[in-house]
């Protein structure tokens, strides 16, 4: 490790001087879980209306907005500039031809990564899925129904500081991040900002 340090040293190093190295550099990185809610769905009547990805109308599917931030949120995750780069996807069951909003929002970024879908846990376990991820090492994304976010929360062990205790309805365009720390989780809210309207306020 120290021959490796030395190494980036010296190809870091800019007329004489050594640049600065990441902090994470010879470090293993702290487990993250992130958590977005779906993209943009349909309202209960009219337009705009959900569709599947062939174009087929589908009260359970996305609207036209909520694809368009599916294939942005590719980009946004892969990119790695203002999240970490996840190694598991989670997203809602959707087996029984419902819930296929989650999935759809990250079936993009699924396919950008190479990383399969695992849609093992369905709406309303959310304790066995966050007693899974909270096992695991490395960087997880779940894309979940807004409404029982809170519960994936609880269910995660102590989060300092304290999340809000609801996902606001109108909101499609934040990250709530989980960085493990001790025996508990540090809590952190990280906009998208991929598409016009998105907003960098938290929510509290």
């Amino acid at each position: 490790m120290e021959t490796t340090r030395r190494t980036l040293l010296r190809l870091l190093t800019v007329g004489g001087a050594a640049a600065a190295l990441p902090a994470t550099v010879g470090a293993a990185q702290p487990d993250v879980v992130m958590i977005i809610r779906h993209g943009e769905k349909p309202p209960d009547s009219g337009k705009p209306y959900g569709v599947t990805a062939d174009g087929t109308k589908d009260t359970s599917s996305l609207i036209v907005q909520g694809w368009q931030r599916a294939g942005a949120l590719a980009g946004f995750f892969s990119s790695g500039a203002k999240v970490r780069v996840p190694d598991a996807i989670y997203a809602v069951d959707n087996s029984g031809g419902k819930h296929l909003r989650m999935a759809q929002t990250v079936t993009p970024l699924s396919g950008k990564l190479g990383i399969p879908l695992n849609t093992a846990y369905s709406e309303g376990n959310e304790a066995g899925l966050a007693a899974e991820v909270a096992k695991r090492t490395g960087t997880t994304l779940i894309c979940w129904e807004h409404s029982a976010i809170p519960d994936i929360v609880s269910n995660l062990g102590p989060v300092t500081p304290t999340p809000p205790s609801a996902w606001a309805d109108s909101r499609f365009d934040m990250v709530w991040v989980f960085t493990r720390s001790g025996s508990g989780w540090a809590f952190s809210q990280v906009p998208q900002l991929v598409l016009a309207g998105d907003s960098s306020t938290p929510m509290s």
